[in-house]
């Protein structure tokens, strides 16, 4: 696909989430917006992978460490085939397989649970350096988001990682500068966060992470590099689409009314 077929589908994959959060009543919809040009770009084109097997053995694996984010993550899989997008208005009902946060039991396409904040880095370590071992051809990616690099354990996954030359392993940080209890950078601020992974010897670049091309060309550099681990710092903006959200932290967990729903399919119409 092509940067704007990519970017269409990003967008309506922000549409997706603003329309099932609404139906489900909860949810949080700001920190997806941000992670979607990223999502479409590895689910619609980067990561090898088949609904029809989503336990094949050999397919990419991706972890969504800030698993509250998971709304977008349902939305693309369901775009992309592993099960019925009618299934998305259960989102967060009791007996659904399309819970709060990701559950590797209960829905397809998913690899792990998360949503425990910091854990992410350190399960896509887990995989990459078990997939090696079992020689499996495959890339692990990560998305985290800027608050969550607080987590002790991410460093000590970023060490680790490091240690083992884990060149199958790409995390992209969602640097949009908020947490739930406020802005990254007025509470306990990593940034610049490119310096920390740069000391714990990763594979460091910054882009813009609402450009399809950026991502694109972020990942190629990325394979390139094989003896060591590749963090993509990407700078966003939570709640990235859709107007009254766009840099709003009262969206980090909220639901849109009818209104609200009606805006924003305004606002993305012409971009999907």
């Amino acid at each position: 696909m092509n940067a704007d077929e990519l970017s269409r589908i990003a967008n309506r994959l922000r549409l997706d989430v603003v329309e099932t959060v609404h139906d489900a009543g909860d949810g949080h919809p700001g920190p997806c917006m941000s992670i979607a040009d990223i999502m479409s770009v590895l689910f619609f084109e980067e990561m090898k992978i088949d609904p029809a097997n989503p336990k094949w053995a050999e397919r990419d694996r991706f972890v969504l460490s800030k698993g509250h984010a998971c709304p977008i993550l349902y939305a693309a899989l369901a775009r992309k085939g592993y099960f019925p997008m009618e299934e998305l208005k259960g989102l967060r009902s009791l007996g659904s397989f399309l819970q709060g946060h990701p559950d590797m039991k209960k829905t397809p396409g998913v690899d792990t649970v998360s949503g425990s904040l910091g854990n992410g880095v350190a399960i896509g370590t887990g995989m990459a350096l078990g997939c090696r071992m079992q020689n499996i051809d495959n890339y692990v990616y990560v998305i985290v988001g800027d608050g969550e690099e607080e987590e002790g354990i991410i460093w000590e996954a970023a060490m680790a990682a490091a240690k083992f030359n884990l060149g199958r392993l790409i995390v992209f940080a969602d640097c949009n500068n908020h947490q739930s209890g406020g802005r990254v950078t007025e509470l306990s601020s990593l940034y610049p966060v490119e310096d920390k992974w740069n000391a714990f010897h990763w594979h460091v670049q910054t882009i813009d992470g609402h450009d399809i091309t950026a991502i694109q060309n972020a990942i190629a550099e990325a394979k390139k590099v094989t003896d060591k681990p590749s963090l993509i710092a990407c700078k966003t903006t939570k709640g990235k689409g859709i107007p009254y959200m766009e840099d709003n932290n009262a969206w980090h967990k909220r639901v849109p009314t009818d209104e609200e729903v009606e805006i924003a399919r305004e606002a993305l119409k012409d971009k999907m």
